[in-house]
């Protein structure tokens, strides 16, 4: 796996953290959380531009956001219990499908 590949899946995982830390934070109720989203965030794009620059920008950020999607619907799932109905993962389905096309062509 390359380093860019690396960089990327970093972010990714700290998106997702950012997004789970904002969604304890409720709305920066809960400073600490709030900080870690904000901190967990600004380290997932800096992470994202070590990325690109192994690789395009249009194939990193969209297989970033269809990872930080996926994973992040299924973080709040095992965290928070919160669901996606079947139409929800229709559409993140389309949009793994739209990235593996997006990859084949470049």
């Amino acid at each position: 796996m390359s380093a860019g590949m690396l960089y990327l899946l970093g972010s990714v995982v700290l998106d997702i953290i950012a997004n789970l830390s904002l969604e304890r934070s409720s709305g920066f109720k809960h400073r600490a959380w709030g900080i870690l989203a904000l901190v967990a965030i600004m380290a997932a794009f800096a992470l994202l531009a070590l990325a690109v620059q192994t690789m395009d920008l249009l194939i990193a950020y969209a297989i970033w956001g269809v990872l930080s999607i996926t994973g992040t619907a299924l973080a709040t799932w095992a965290v928070f219990g919160q669901r996606l109905n079947w139409i929800s993962w229709l559409g993140i389905s389309l949009l793994i499908l739209a990235i593996l096309l997006m990859r084949l062509g470049s």
